[in-house]
Order: C-alpha cells, then sequence, then structure tokens
C-alpha cells in the first residue's frame, strides 16, 4: 500500500495501482513497465471516452477509479464529442498515442485494456458502452 499520508489518497492510489497491475498480468508484462500500462490504458480511454456520448462518457467514468477517472477526462472537449471514427480509426489513434513497440499489435492491446476495464465497471455499463460505439469498433470490444 502506498502511504500518503492521508487514508482516503492512499485508496485512490491502491485502485489506481491495481488496475495497472491487471492490465500488466493480464498483456504478460512484468511489473517494471508501470509506464508502460499507464501509457496503454491512457491510449485506449481517450479515444473511448471521445467517440462516446457526452451522457455515456460521465456514466462509465462514475464507475472508474478516482484517479483513472482524472486520466480519462484530461483534456476532454464534451463540445467536440462524440468524435465518428471506426475500428480503423479508433486502432490508429491507440497507436499513435502509445509510444512503446507493441507486442502482438495494436489490437491486441487494446482487447486487454478494455478487457481489463469491462472487470471494473457494471455489465449493464458496458453494455451500454458496447451499443453506443459502431459495429467495426464494438467488435473490438470483449
Amino acid at each position: 500500500m502506498v502511504e500518503t499520508g492521508f487514508s482516503s489518497f492512499n485508496t485512490m492510489v491502491d485502485k489506481a495501482n491495481r488496475l495497472l497491475r491487471d492490465i500488466e498480468e493480464v498483456y504478460g508484462w512484468p511489473k517494471e513497465r508501470r509506464k508502460q500500462s499507464y501509457a496503454a490504458l491512457r491510449a485506449v480511454l481517450h479515444p473511448l471516452r471521445d467517440r462516446l456520448s457526452v451522457d455515456e462518457t460521465a456514466q462509465f467514468a462514475a464507475q472508474l477509479p478516482t484517479l483513472v477517472r482524472g486520466v480519462y477526462y484530461d483534456g476532454w472537449k464534451p463540445s467536440e464529442t462524440p468524435v465518428k471514427m471506426d475500428s480503423a480509426e479508433f486502432l490508429g489513434r491507440v497507436r499513435r498515442d502509445f509510444p512503446y513497440a507493441i507486442e502482438g499489435g495494436t489490437e491486441q492491446l487494446v482487447r486487454t485494456v478494455l478487457q481489463v476495464l469491462k472487470n471494473h465497471v457494471s455489465e449493464g455499463e458496458w453494455e451500454d458502452i458496447r451499443a453506443g460505439v459502431p459495429r467495426s469498433l464494438a467488435a473490438v470490444l470483449p
């Protein structure tokens, strides 16, 4: 457990670290790749956020750990959403925003991060997300 001197902050950091550890475990990365798991999370969260409606973006964010929610909203422009993008455009944006080599390809990275995120939100919320994106992009979602 991280010690920040404030128990609520400790809990927030632990929840965010747990999500990053889950990404590392599912992808098969060693713990030393924390920067990489964070970059993967961010690279997937932002195009997902931008593709969803403003209401769906907020509903999804409400179920994320507090620190991850901050990453999710960082740089968001609600007046410019939703951004129309198919799966190829989504994957291209993730590839552009992820500064590391990708073992297994961009789609595997996206599927890994989304699988972990799916485990951190309700089933109903995940179904709402799948319903809110085009079929080609929904096919990438677990």
